[in-house]
């Protein structure tokens, strides 16, 4: 089988990327799960794993630093568009992050982005609600103490 070929898309800024250098590790119907390298060079951020939640509507990513120490887990809300044509996924990004400290702190963050891109008309309220629902569904596996079961399969290539 052929790898998909997989682009991150934004709405703030404006843009679509190739994931060319992103490394398929896994692949089912409902998961897909990569190894990438930072796509810009920071002074903390190296490299991470993602694991895309086809039908869950989030990315979950563990970022880690340059001396291999994992920063954080860094989850996206996201809607995914797969084209069988091509074997082509578009995941756009909806904005809303959940971001997972080693020391168990949560936080949601770039909410102000979702309302803004709404006004903007950049996000349909269909989007908003979809993304909304799906920050709600990710945050009550956070909270019910599911978070560690709900990436065991990523957990499994880190």
């Amino acid at each position: 089988m052929t790898p998909p070929i997989l682009y991150r898309d934004r709405l703030i800024p404006k843009e679509s990327v190739r994931l060319d250098n992103d490394i398929l590790l896994y692949q089912d119907n409902s998961i897909i799960i990569t190894k990438w390298n930072a796509l810009k060079p920071r002074k903390i951020l190296s490299h991470g794993f993602s694991c895309y939640y086809l039908d869950k509507g989030y990315k979950i990513s563990c970022f880690y630093g340059h001396q291999n120490q994992l920063l954080y887990w860094y989850c996206d809300i996201i809607s995914s568009n797969y084209n069988p044509d091509t074997n082509t996924y578009h995941f756009l990004d909806l904005l809303a992050d959940v971001i997972i400290y080693p020391d168990g702190f949560v936080k949601v963050v770039d909410l102000e982005e979702l309302a803004d891109a709404v006004t903007n008309n950049l996000l349909s309220i269909n989007q908003l609600q979809d993304a909304l629902r799906q920050l709600s569904s990710l945050l009550d596996v956070i909270y019910r103490g599911d978070f560690q079961k709900e990436t065991a399969k990523l957990r499994e290539f880190i």
